[in-house]
């Protein structure tokens, strides 16, 4: 191995210790805990030394996010392949991306609710960022109807996943009927 491909490999390694860690700290203490000093601390390593990776915490959210995308569409099509019919592989998908916003919250918030300077609905809009909403679009794009364009339905049962994780969340809505909500979402929206 070269002295460059080390070097390149290093820096790798030290870019994914940063977004590890300010994954882990969001998650435990809230993304306002996250600030370069203490990322500097934990990875020990100094704060130019983050500022060489990222401009910033906003950068630092989207790296997190895109991590988060890659994860939440892996598991959405877990999901979704493991189910046998239609109706179960849209129910599927809709648990998968609850639980997933639930067990990853800070994370689901740099994807959704905080400034990670990603362009969503774009066309630089990252690839990780794409193939999350691909994931959706594969077994929504099914049960779209005849005559929805099924890009347009996937994109409203997002919203109403993402209101339901959301506003459970915020305690806004009781936990226990998530189940009931799952699959009166499946039941009214979607054409089985």
């Amino acid at each position: 191995m070269s002295v460059q491909e080390r070097k390149e490999r290093e820096r790798a390694e030290r870019e994914r210790l940063i977004v590890a860690t300010a994954r882990e700290l969001a998650e435990q203490h809230g993304w306002d805990a996250v600030t370069t000093r203490r990322l500097a601390e934990r990875i020990e390593y100094s704060q130019p030394v983050l500022y060489s990776h990222f401009r910033g915490k906003r950068e630092i959210i989207g790296a997190v996010a895109l991590e988060g995308a890659a994860e939440m569409a892996a598991a959405v099509r877990a999901a979704a392949s493991a189910a046998p019919t239609p109706r179960a592989r849209v129910a599927a998908l809709a648990r998968a991306y609850l639980d997933f916003a639930t067990s990853n919250p800070a994370v689901y918030d740099a994807m959704f609710q905080l400034d990670g300077g990603l362009a969503f609905a774009h066309e630089d809009t990252p690839e990780p960022l794409k193939d999350a909403f691909a994931a959706l679009l594969e077994s929504l794009g099914e049960v779209a109807g005849d005559g929805v364009h099924p890009g347009l339905f996937t994109e409203v049962f997002w919203a109403a996943l993402h209101g339901l994780a959301t506003l459970t969340r915020a305690g806004r809505l009781p936990p226990g009927d998530t189940e009931q909500r799952v699959d009166l979402l499946v039941d009214r929206l979607a054409v089985l």
